[in-house]
């Protein structure tokens, strides 16, 4: 029914008042039931419980907040946020920050400056309560803004002064890589990258680069322009464009080398690792699949969550303490690409 243009059927959120009402019980009561370590009768809390549940009621949050001054908002900041192992680390951080009682925001930083002013208004203007900054490269705006505010704040895969970082060990990773191929008789090896510089990405490259050259390796580099399948499939494009093609490459992430393969594959008619050994990064549950069997390290995005949200707590409780700087050890997962020596022989 409508009346001077208005519905007269608007949807409406269950009350306290309404759940008092049935439980015939005050409306302070109702506060104290649902408030822990409030005082209330047994009886009474029962009757409440009962009642809420009939109406399917449920604690307005935000309204405690606003009276607390807390909005138990967390802002997860990142750049294309459904990209690869980003799209895995954020779901992995909303499920422990839920778990803990906070909310976490999606922020995404966009890539233009119009879009990174709005983000910053919607972060920051809704009174974020701490700030997790993604890897990828949301400008550091967001992070002294955060510092500015006062706000606990922690980055996952980036390089940033006196803040709390939670990173993966990319530069040994890479070295151990260029070793493995080396020893395994390739001589003529490449590294499939991205133009995008990401600080993750530039460590990995320079750290296999150095080392392969350092053992004596002839090493070509292309780079795509992002860290997505498109990049990974114009990288492909450029190193095996030539009759001297590399017989190992090591791709700085999964979606490269998925990339990489499928240009082998459906393009060439070449396999991986018969004709050129191939390893990626992050371990993406793509690399599992029976198309690609892709070796390739493994980042944990839940540990990663699960470190990032208890330096959170750790900075809230002491916000004058030394920025802390954990650093993760990436974990090869031997597939089918490519398998290292071992004692001798090739791992079957």
């Amino acid at each position: 029914m409508i009346a001077n243009g208005k519905s007269q059927s608007a949807p409406r959120f269950v009350s306290a008042r309404d759940v008092a009402e049935l439980a015939g019980v005050s409306r302070s009561a109702v506060s104290r039931a649902f408030t822990p370590g409030a005082s209330v009768a047994p009886e009474t809390r029962q009757k409440i419980m009962t009642a809420a549940a009939q109406l399917g009621y449920q604690v307005n949050d935000l309204a405690r907040g606003l009276l607390a001054n807390r909005s138990r908002i967390v802002g997860l900041v990142a750049t294309k946020p459904e990209v690869g192992f980003r799209a895995h680390l954020t779901a992995a951080l909303a499920s422990v920050l839920i778990r803990r009682g906070s909310v976490p925001v999606l922020i995404n930083a966009g890539e233009t400056a119009e879009e990174t002013e709005a983000a910053q208004r919607t972060l920051f203007g809704h009174r974020a309560e701490a700030v997790i900054v993604l890897s990828g490269s949301p400008p550091s705006s967001f992070i002294e803004l955060a510092r500015s505010n006062g706000l606990p704040l922690v980055a996952i895969g980036r390089e940033a002064p006196e803040i709390d970082l939670v990173q993966t060990d990319n530069a040994s990773a890479a070295q151990s890589i260029a070793a493995a191929f080396v020893a395994a008789g390739h001589r003529r090896i490449a590294f499939a990258g991205s133009a995008s510089g990401t600080p993750a990405i530039v460590e990995r490259e320079r750290a296999f680069v150095s080392e392969a050259e350092r053992l004596g390796a002839m090493v070509v580099v292309a780079r795509g322009p992002d860290t997505d399948y498109a990049g990974g499939l114009l990288a492909a494009k450029q190193l095996f464009m030539t009759a001297e093609k590399p017989t190992a490459v090591f791709a700085v992430n999964d979606l490269i080398a998925f990339a990489l393969i499928d240009h082998l594959r459906n393009r060439l008619g070449l396999r991986a690792p018969e004709d050129i050994a191939i390893v990626g990064f992050d371990d993406l549950p793509e690399a599992a699949w029976l198309g690609y069997r892709l070796t390739t390290f493994r980042q944990d995005p839940l540990d990663m969550a699960e470190r990032a949200v208890a330096l959170l707590e750790e900075r809230a409780a002491d916000p004058a303490g030394a920025p802390v700087r954990l650093r993760i050890t990436a974990q090869l997962v031997v597939r089918d690409t490519f398998c290292p020596l071992a004692n001798g022989a090739v791992a079957p």
